[in-house]
């Protein structure tokens, strides 16, 4: 059974992407798997989108002038 795609780690989702785009790209799969296949490979490119948005956002924040509009990024401040 497949792990579900919101349980996956980035690296592991990733990992599944490949290995799904490899079994596409073979071209020896019945069309109905690969239907399936594809539309799982696009699950995990959404889930990958997702996180990587997440890190960045935790990485930046964006600088606001007093009007509230943005001028700029500054580097996330951990801690």
């Amino acid at each position: 059974m497949e792990t579900p795609i919101e349980d996956l780690s980035f690296e592991d989702a990733l990992k599944d992407l490949e290995t799904i785009v490899g079994q596409l790209e073979s071209g020896d799969t019945p069309l109905q798997q690969a239907i399936e296949l594809y539309e799982r490979g696009n699950r995990l490119r959404l889930r990958c989108a997702e996180r990587l948005d997440a890190a960045q956002a935790r990485i930046e924040s964006i600088r606001l002038d007093s009007d509230g509009k943005p001028v700029g990024v500054r580097p996330f401040a951990a801690g």
